[in-house]
C-alpha cells in the first residue's frame, strides 16, 4: 500500500468508555494503541458519559485502578459528556452525543472500544475533508419484508427526508436491490475534520429518524441500528463515501474491530491474537483485566484457544451468525 496523500500532522483518537465491559475493552484498546503509537502527536481521548437523568446508575468508569492505568500509563485524557437524548435507553447514542465534547474544528478518528490498534495511525492516509467509516459490515439493515418496501425505496426515503442526492450514493457496479449497492457502514470507526459539524448532523438525523420515521421504515427495527442508519447519510451529506479511504488500512493492517473476544479468537489473523495476548500479559494489566470474567476466561484460562480450535481461518463460514451459533453451542460465547 502507498498512501494517496499524507495524513495531517495532528489529529485526535477518541473512544467511548463507561462502567462495565467497555472500560475493560478500553484498557485493551489503550494498550494496543500505545504499543504502536508511543509518540502519537494528537490527543488520546476517552469520552465518558456522566451521571444524569438518562442513566439509572452512574455510568462512569468504576474501577479506580483501571482509570488510573488509562490516564497515567497510557496517557489518555478523560473527556466528560452528558447524554441528553439517548443514554441507557440507547447506549449506542454515546458515539453521537460525545462528539459535542470533542475539540471543535480539530480532526478526529473515533473507534469502538472493541478494537485493537495494530499499526502507526499517522501512516493512515486520512483525508479529513472526506469522511468515511468501516466497510466491515454485513446486511444487517434494513430487513426486507415479504411485501416490501425494498432497499431502494427504504434508503431513498431517508435521503429524500434530508435533501440528499440518493443516486450519487449508489454503487452502480452492484445489482439493483442488492444490499451492497446502497451506502452502509459499520460505526466501528469514523472520522472527519470537525467533530462539532459531524456531531450536529449525526444527532439531527438520528433524532429525526427515531422520532418521526418515514413510513417506509414502519416495519423496520431501529434498535440497535439507528446509528448505522444515520451514519451513511451524514457521511454522504458531508462529501465523503465508501471510497474516501483506501482499503486495507483500517480493519486491515492498522486496526482490527474484533467485536467480541470469542469472535476474535474464532476468525482473526494470528498476528491479532498474538498482539492481544502480548499486551494483556504484564502482571499490572493482568490484575485489572481479570476483574472482567469473559476476559479472564478467554485470555487467561484458555477458552480463547478452545474457540480458535473450532474454526479453519482459511475456510470460515460466510455468515457471522454461523460462527456465533457454533460458539454458543460450545458454551464459548462470553461477553
Amino acid at each position: 500500500m502507498s498512501p494517496t496523500q499524507p495524513a495531517p500532522a495532528r489529529f485526535h483518537v477518541v473512544i467511548v468508555a463507561q462502567a462495565g465491559r467497555l472500560s475493560y475493552e478500553a484498557l485493551l484498546f489503550a494498550a494496543s494503541f500505545r504499543a504502536f503509537n508511543p509518540d502519537f502527536p494528537g490527543r488520546f481521548l476517552i469520552a465518558e458519559p456522566q451521571p444524569g437523568d438518562r442513566w439509572p446508575r452512574d455510568p462512569r468508569i468504576a474501577n479506580p485502578d483501571l482509570r488510573a492505568m488509562l490516564t497515567e500509563d497510557f496517557g489518555a485524557d478523560i473527556l466528560p459528556f452528558h447524554a441528553r437524548h439517548f443514554g441507557d435507553s440507547y447506549p449506542y447514542g454515546n458515539k453521537i452525543e460525545m462528539l459535542s465534547a470533542l475539540p471543535a474544528g480539530e480532526p478526529f478518528v473515533f473507534f469502538d472500544t472493541d478494537t485493537l490498534i495494530t499499526g502507526d495511525l499517522t501512516q493512515v492516509p486520512f483525508d479529513f475533508d472526506r469522511p468515511s467509516a468501516s466497510l466491515r459490515v454485513e446486511a444487517t439493515w434494513p430487513e426486507i419484508q415479504l411485501y416490501g418496501p425494498g432497499y431502494t425505496a427504504t434508503w431513498k426515503a431517508l435521503y429524500d427526508r434530508f435533501g440528499l442526492d440518493f443516486e450519487a450514493s449508489l454503487d452502480l457496479s452492484q445489482p439493483d436491490e442488492y444490499w451492497r449497492r446502497y451506502l452502509y457502514f459499520n460505526a466501528g470507526f469514523f472520522y472527519y475534520r470537525n467533530p462539532a459539524e459531524f456531531g450536529r448532523r449525526f444527532l439531527d438525523y438520528a433524532l429525526s429518524i427515531r422520532d418521526d420515521r418515514p413510513r417506509e421504515l414502519v416495519c423496520q427495527s431501529l434498535d440497535p441500528w439507528l446509528d448505522q442508519i444515520a451514519l451513511p447519510l451524514v457521511i454522504h451529506g458531508l462529501g465523503g463515501g465508501r471510497d474516501a479511504l483506501a482499503p486495507g488500512w483500517l480493519d486491515g493492517s492498522h486496526s482490527c474491530h474484533y467485536r467480541v473476544l470469542p469472535l476474535a479468537y474464532a476468525r482473526e489473523d494470528q498476528h491479532v491474537i498474538d498482539l492481544l495476548e502480548r499486551i494483556s500479559a504484564p502482571n499490572k494489566i493482568k490484575k485489572i483485566l481479570k476483574g472482567h470474567d469473559p476476559i479472564k476466561r478467554m485470555i487467561y484460562q484458555g477458552k480463547g484457544a478452545q474457540a480458535r480450535a473450532l474454526f479453519d481461518r482459511a475456510n470460515l463460514p460466510r455468515r457471522e451468525q454461523v460462527i456465533r451459533n457454533t460458539l454458543k453451542r460450545e458454551k464459548l460465547w462470553l461477553r
